[in-house]
């Protein structure tokens, strides 16, 4: 039995996401004038929070598939290249308003990440001084 429930465990989860959105997100913004580079992006994380919070069944067809029903599935987010636009002359296709944008997002997502984990330890805190 977890002392937290899946509680911590959800949050870290959500910080390891958020934490690599932010690094993929600040490596296309670095990247904006670099010839041919093409932007990246964290994928599947709506589609698999989703469907992992409703609880779903899945078998494995091939070695390369993620296997849900272990914990590391659940870390690994994969990075994806957007090779089918070019927005530049030079073959590039950041677009730098988009990437400020999601940028800001992913700041506000994980701030109350943040937040709603120091909630917890607060909570245990206090119990621990005795509702003090």
């Amino acid at each position: 039995m977890s002392f937290f429930g899946n509680t911590i465990s959800n949050l870290e989860k959500s910080l390891d996401y958020a934490s690599l959105k932010n690094q993929t997100i600040s490596n296309n913004i670095a990247n904006a004038d670099t010839p041919g580079y093409k932007a990246q992006q964290v994928a599947f994380k709506d589609v698999l929070n989703s469907e992992m919070n409703n609880g779903f069944q899945t078998k494995r067809t091939d070695a390369r598939h993620i296997d849900f029903g272990s914990d590391t599935a659940q870390q690994s987010f994969r990075i994806v290249s957007n090779t089918n636009t070019t927005y530049n002359h030079n073959g590039n296709n950041v677009d730098i308003d988009k990437e400020m944008t999601e940028l800001a997002k992913n700041q506000i997502y994980y701030q109350g990440l943040v937040d709603r984990l120091n909630g917890k330890f607060s909570s245990l805190q206090t119990v621990i001084k005795g509702g003090r």
